[in-house]
C-alpha cells in the first residue's frame, strides 16, 4: 500500500519535490549556505495534529528506498516514527497545542559528527544509525533532572538516562547509494532491515501514538558524557538532499 498522505514543510530556499506520485518518490533538498540560519525540508503526517492524535499505533511496518547526496551530510536526516518531542505550539493560528515531551522514536537516523544524541555512554550518538527511544509521559525523576541542570549537567544526564530508554547501532550501509529500508514496530520489539537483511532488533519499543517523519536539515544538538550541551546550525557548502521512493505502510503485522 503506497502511502500518500504526507505534508511537505520547508524553510525558505529548501524544497520538497514530488518526482512521482505513483511510486511515492520525493527529493528533499536544503540549499547551500553558511552557519547563519536553519534549513529544513520535511515530509510528515502529524503537523496539524495534537500529539495525542498522532496517527500510528503498534504493529506497523514502514518500508522505503532512499539515498542521499553525500555520505557526510550536515545536521541530521532520516526517516521513521516519533512523537515530535521538541515540538512547541500554543495553538495559535490554527496550529495544534503541543508542549515538549520525553522522546519516543524508532527510525533510521543520520547525524553529523557535531551531534551527540544519546543519554548513554555505550550507545552510538552520531553517524548513520538504527535507533529507538521509549519514554513515559511523566516520570518523577524529570523534576530533579530539571532542577539539577544549572548545577550539574552530568547528574542531569544520568537521571535522564534512567527515564529515557534507548537502543541503537551504527549501520555500515553507504547512505549515498540506493538501499531498501524496513522498520517493524511491535509492542515488545522493533526490528530494522537494510536490503532485506535484518541488521538490528531491539526490545526498546516506543510508546504510541507516533507520527511518520522524513527530513533533512542543518541542525545539530549534543549532550555529551562530560556534561557539555551544544546546539546550533552548520554550514553546508553544497546543496544537500535526501531522495526517497516506494514508501509503504502496513498495519497488519502479527504481534
Amino acid at each position: 500500500m503506497a502511502y500518500t498522505k504526507l505534508i511537505p514543510r520547508s524553510t525558505p530556499g529548501a524544497q520538497v519535490e514530488e518526482i512521482s506520485r505513483d511510486s511515492a518518490h520525493y527529493r528533499l533538498t536544503i540549499p547551500s549556505g553558511k552557519a547563519d540560519r536553519y534549513r529544513l525540508a520535511q515530509l510528515d503526517d502529524y503537523t496539524l495534529l495534537p500529539r495525542r492524535q498522532f496517527p500510528h499505533r503498534l504493529n506497523l511496518r514502514l518500508s522505503l528506498s532512499a539515498r542521499t547526496s553525500s555520505d557526510s551530510l550536515p545536521g541530521t536526516w532520516g526517516f521513521g516514527l516519533w512523537n515530535d518531542p521538541f515540538g512547541l505550539s500554543l495553538g495559535f493560528g490554527g496550529n495544534p497545542f503541543r508542549l515538549p515531551a520525553p522522546p519516543n522514536a524508532a527510525w533510521f537516523f543520520g547525524a553529523a559528527e557535531q551531534n551527540y544524541l544519546s543519554f548513554r555512554d555505550d550507545k552510538p550518538a552520531h553517524g548513520f544509525l538504527a535507533q529507538t527511544f521509549r519514554s513515559p509521559k511523566f516520570h518523577p525523576l524529570l523534576i530533579p533532572a530539571g532542577l539539577a541542570l544549572p548545577f550539574s549537567r552530568k547528574a542531569t544526564r544520568r537521571m535522564l538516562s534512567r527515564v529515557i530508554e534507548e537502543d541503537g547501532i551504527a549501520l555500515s550501509a553507504e547512505p549515498c547509494q540506493w538501499h531498501g529500508y524496513r522498520l517493524e514496530w511491535r509492542g515488545n520489539r522493533v526490528s530494522f532491515e537494510v536490503d532485506a537483511v535484518r541488521v538490528f532488533e531491539s526490545p526498546v519499543s516506543p510508546h504510541p501514538p507516533l507520527g511518520l517523519v522524513i527530513w533533512i536539515d542543518n541542525q545539530y544538538a549534543a549532550f555529551t558524557p562530560e556534561g557539555k550541551i551544544g546546539f546550533g546550525v552548520l554550514e553546508n557548502p553544497e546543496p544537500a538532499w535526501l531522495e526517497i521512493k516506494d514508501i509503504e505502510l502496513s498495519t497488519a503485522l502479527q504481534v
